[in-house]
């Protein structure tokens, strides 16, 4: 009896697709010392039944993503973590159309798989970007939270900005230590979702 409750659960692995750029892709990094890898160890430590699929892609704009993850939806999704957004406010981009791309994505993503969580990772901008500029920037992922419904990461740079020992020569991209935070700024928004996924 109990071989059949565990191929029974075999069969129910769920997916997390991590949909990102170079923080997602772990740039500069091993692929296994990127956060959707941490989460991946995490998930098994615990015996969660989930399968990460790590679809970070250097450099990627929002712009870019809303035309990729078409793509991607090929297959179902059970939990989509959206982590764009960054590239672009880098590149000075209208937030409005930055706002309208991650919209267009949670959209896409719903449409195929109206079921699925959505967790959103927020993001921040340095000072220097101007102070009017880089407000109007962070208030995208609120919107997104309140109009989408969707499960917010306030900052994924958390504890890790700005600090040269946890990001790498370029001061942007996060060392293995940077990432193994950014992992717990993730799973703070995960866990509950997860629990809960399995649970039912």
């Amino acid at each position: 009896m109990e071989g059949n409750k565990t191929d029974a659960k075999k069969e129910e692995t769920k997916v997390i697709l991590f949909f990102g750029n170079s923080l997602t892709a772990g740039y500069g990094l091993e692929p296994q010392q990127a956060f959707p890898a941490l989460i991946q160890q995490r998930l098994d430590s615990l015996d969660l039944p989930y399968k990460v699929v790590n679809a970070g892609v250097s450099g990627e704009t929002s712009a870019g993503g809303k035309s990729r993850i078409d793509w991607l939806l090929k297959k179902p999704v059970d939990i989509f973590v959206l982590e764009l957004g960054a590239n672009d406010g880098l590149r000075g981009i209208d937030p409005e159309s930055t706002y309208k791309n991650l919209k267009t994505i949670i959209e896409k993503v719903r449409a195929k798989n109206p079921d699925v969580e959505i967790v959103l990772a927020g993001m921040m901008l340095p000072p220097s970007m101007g102070q009017k500029y880089t407000r109007s920037f962070g208030e995208v992922f609120t919107r997104l939270q309140k109009d989408e419904n969707v499960t917010l990461i306030p900052f994924l740079l958390e504890g890790v900005a700005g600090n040269p020992e946890l990001n790498q020569n370029d001061g942007i991209h996060p060392t293995e230590e940077g990432q193994k935070i950014l992992t717990e700024n993730v799973w703070d928004a995960l866990e509950p979702i997860v629990m809960q996924e399995t649970a039912q």
